[in-house]
């Protein structure tokens, strides 16, 4: 057998390099299996090789999903691992042990997401381009305060979910505020995290509201939490609360609840989606020289 060219190793090199500045990406396994498989599918082709995916589960994956898991464990590229609790400990308790022992920042993907195009490196600029930056959410067609097209509202996925990510990933981001942090796919900062205590899984019973509460408590801190405006995700519906969330948000942060309907009815991203679409309308259109290349 040959060896390996200067160029090869170097190339190599670069892709080691790349996934392993990427943060880790968690993955809360729940028992959607069409979902599920999608969704690493989406991680296989959107991440570079060797880049951490870390899924974690709460006790609750059936027989027949753990199968979906094995089989993809056995032939994905990434450097993957997949941990399971003796007994369930809640999910929002579970992402904070799993952001605890990772010690470092991290992408949380639900497990009914799909990322599109390069989703994930694209959350990682995010943090690294701004360090006042403490959790960055893409867009995404059900992505409440972050949905795509229409805001506060679940859209349908769109037809070509690669080429919208294409073109928010070819404008220069911003990084617009957002009233807080969602769960559909959102970066993480480790030290922000740190900083203001985490997650709180003695209130809170959904990742929804534990992270609307944790980056209230960013924001008070000086950290920002923002859109990242060049990132895409598709899933099939929104995330939700637990019962008695939303009454314990609003004791915490009684400010909180007409400051997201006061987003919601200015729509402050108006124009970013407006420009999202005018991208996707000026990429070239399927066929000729991009079919030759796929």
């Amino acid at each position: 057998m040959s060896e390996p060219s200067a160029q090869g190793a170097d190339a190599t090199e670069r892709a080691g390099a790349a996934a392993a500045a990427l943060p880790v990406v968690l993955v809360p396994v729940d028992n959607t299996l069409d979902e599920l498989d999608a969704c690493l599918a989406a991680l296989d082709r959107g991440l570079p090789r060797d880049a951490r995916v870390w899924l974690v589960d709460d006790a609750r994956a059936e027989p027949r999903l753990r199968a979906v898991i094995d089989a993809w464990l056995a032939r994905t590229p990434l450097s993957a691992d997949y941990s399971r609790r003796a007994r369930p400990c809640g999910p929002v308790r579970l992402i904070a042990e799993a952001m605890a022992a990772c010690a470092d920042d991290v992408v949380l993907i639900d497990c009914d997401v799909c990322v599109a195009g390069q989703a994930v490196p694209r959350l990682a600029a995010a943090l690294a381009a701004d360090r006042g930056i403490g959790t960055a959410t893409a867009w995404c067609n059900a992505g409440e305060v972050a949905a795509w097209p229409r805001i506060g509202e679940i859209n349908p996925p769109p037809d070509d979910a690669d080429a919208l990510a294409e073109a928010a990933a070819a404008r220069a981001p911003r990084y617009p505020a957002l009233p807080g942090a969602v769960p559909h796919a959102v970066a993480l900062r480790h030290a922000a995290v740190a900083q203001a205590g985490g997650l709180d899984a003695e209130t809170f019973g959904s990742l929804a509201a534990a992270l609307a509460d944790l980056s209230q408590r960013l924001a008070g801190l000086g950290w920002r939490n923002v859109l990242c405006d060049d990132a895409l995700v598709v899933r099939g519906r929104e995330s939700g609360m637990a019962e008695g969330d939303a009454v314990a948000l609003a004791a915490r942060w009684p400010g909180l609840t007409p400051a997201v309907a006061r987003f919601l009815m200015d729509d402050p991203l108006r124009d970013a989606r407006a420009a999202l679409a005018d991208a996707l309308q000026r990429q070239p259109p399927p066929g000729g020289q991009r079919d030759l290349f796929a």
